[in-house]
């Protein structure tokens, strides 16, 4: 059986989450990991490094016990994604890379400065699927 790493990149507010819960496979996030037992949202921004971990870890659990992942991060950056590209050929899982574009406006209270910021820094990749 072959495995599935997709991984979704966007922007805050481009329907990257949607987009994730529409696909086959465990869905996971950075932002996940700030839901507390009760469903609830509490940002924290000095534990963002703590929460990559996490899904990371996550991902390679799933993995490990033969499901397929879907992982919905902003991965501005081509570094962000090495993690998940290593992922990929450890368990020869086939690695598909989607965009989202869209403007939905974010859930999660980013402000248009620091998307803007990010918008700047972002880089793309030669090989994407760009989901609309």
């Amino acid at each position: 059986m072959s495995l599935n790493i997709t991984l979704i990149r966007g922007l805050p507010g481009s329907g990257k989450s949607t987009l994730a819960k529409t696909l086959p496979g465990v869905h996971l996030e950075a932002d996940m990991f700030f839901v507390n037992q009760h469903g609830d949202y509490h940002f924290r921004p000095e534990l963002i490094g703590q929460a990559h971990d996490w899904c990371q870890a996550q991902s390679e659990y799933w993995l490990s016990e033969g499901h397929n992942i879907v992982v919905s991060n902003t991965f501005v950056r081509q570094w962000e994604m090495a993690f998940y590209r290593k992922l990929a050929r450890k368990y020869q899982a086939k690695l598909t890379i989607m965009v989202c574009r869209e403007q939905y406006g974010n859930v999660h209270g980013v402000d248009d400065k620091t998307i803007a910021k990010m918008k700047k820094q972002w880089q793309e990749h030669p090989r994407v699927n760009s989901a609309k």
